[in-house]
C-alpha cells in the first residue's frame, strides 16, 4: 500500500493537478479575505477573525476533492489497467486505502500554507492576539474531516465511471448533497419532529458544531463513519468487476 500511495502522490506533484488545486485554494480564499469587497473582507467586517476560511473553504472543496480524485480509478477504468492492479499483491482494501490517502494527504498539504493568514489575523487584532485559538483550530479539524470526506466521495465516483468528466459532475453533486442536501431537506418542515434527525445526516450541521471549538466525539464518529462508507461503496464496486 505505501508503494501505491507513493506512486499516487508522485503522480498529482509530478502534474500540474496538485499544484493547481493548491494554488486555487489559496488563491480563492485570499481573494475573499483581503481583496472582494463585502462581509467576507476582514477590512470591511472591521474586526479581526478568520471565519472566511472556514465558511468559504468548504465550497471550494466541494470541487477540488473531486477534481482530485476524478481520475484515481476512472483512468484505470478507461485504459483497462484497472484488471491488472487487481491482480496485484494487494487487497482492495489496499488499493482503495493508498489512493484515498494521497488525495487526503494533497488536502492537507493546500490547508497547511493557510496559517499565513491565521499569523495576519493576530497580529491585526487588538490587542494582537486576541483571537479565539480554540475555535479556530476546531475549525481547522472540522475542515480536514470534512475535506476528507469529500475525497471519499470522489474516490467512489471515480469507481463508477470511466469517464472523468462524469465522475468529476457526480463527486460534486454528491459532496453538494451531503453537506447541504439533508439541511435543505429538514427546511422544508415536513417530516416533523424527524426533521432535526435529516439534519444530523448532512456534514454541516457536524462541521458547524467542530467549528465552535468544542471537539465532540460523536463529530468526530459521524465523519468518520461517513468516510468509511464512500470507501466502502468504493470497495464493493472494485470487488464486481472480479466477478
Amino acid at each position: 500500500m505505501i508503494t501505491l500511495l507513493k506512486k499516487e502522490i508522485f503522480s498529482f506533484l509530478n502534474s500540474l493537478i496538485g499544484y493547481i488545486v493548491m494554488v486555487v485554494f489559496i488563491t480563492t480564499i485570499g481573494l475573499f479575505m483581503w481583496v472582494f469587497p463585502g462581509d467576507f473582507n476582514v477590512f470591511d467586517a472591521g474586526y479581526a477573525n478568520i471565519d472566511t476560511l472556514f465558511i468559504v473553504a468548504p465550497w471550494v472543496f466541494m470541487f477540488l476533492a473531486p477534481a482530485i480524485t476524478m481520475k484515481s480509478f476512472s483512468d484505470e477504468l478507461k485504459t483497462g489497467t484497472i484488471e491488472l492492479l487487481l491482480t496485484k499483491p494487494l487487497s482492495d482494501w489496499q488499493i482503495i486505502l493508498g489512493k484515498y490517502f494521497a488525495g487526503a494527504l494533497l488536502i492537507l498539504l493546500s490547508l497547511i500554507p493557510t496559517f499565513i493568514y491565521y499569523t495576519s489575523i493576530k497580529d491585526l487584532a487588538i490587542p494582537i492576539g486576541n483571537v479565539d485559538t480554540g475555535a479556530i483550530w476546531g475549525s481547522y479539524l472540522g475542515l480536514l474531516f470534512l475535506s476528507t470526506c469529500f475525497v471519499s466521495i470522489g474516490l467512489f465516483s471515480s469507481a463508477i465511471s470511466s469517464n472523468q468528466i462524469v465522475s468529476f459532475i457526480i463527486g460534486v453533486f454528491l459532496s453538494f448533497f451531503m453537506f447541504i442536501g439533508f439541511e435543505s431537506i429538514a427546511a422544508l418542515n415536513i417530516f416533523g419532529s424527524v426533521d432535526l434527525l435529516i439534519t444530523n445526516l448532512g456534514i454541516n450541521e457536524h462541521y458547524i458544531s467542530m467549528s465552535r471549538g468544542v471537539l465532540d466525539t460523536r463529530d468526530m464518529l459521524y465523519f468518520l463513519s461517513l468516510i468509511f462508507f464512500f470507501l466502502l461503496l468504493t470497495k464493493f464496486r472494485l470487488s464486481s468487476r472480479k466477478w
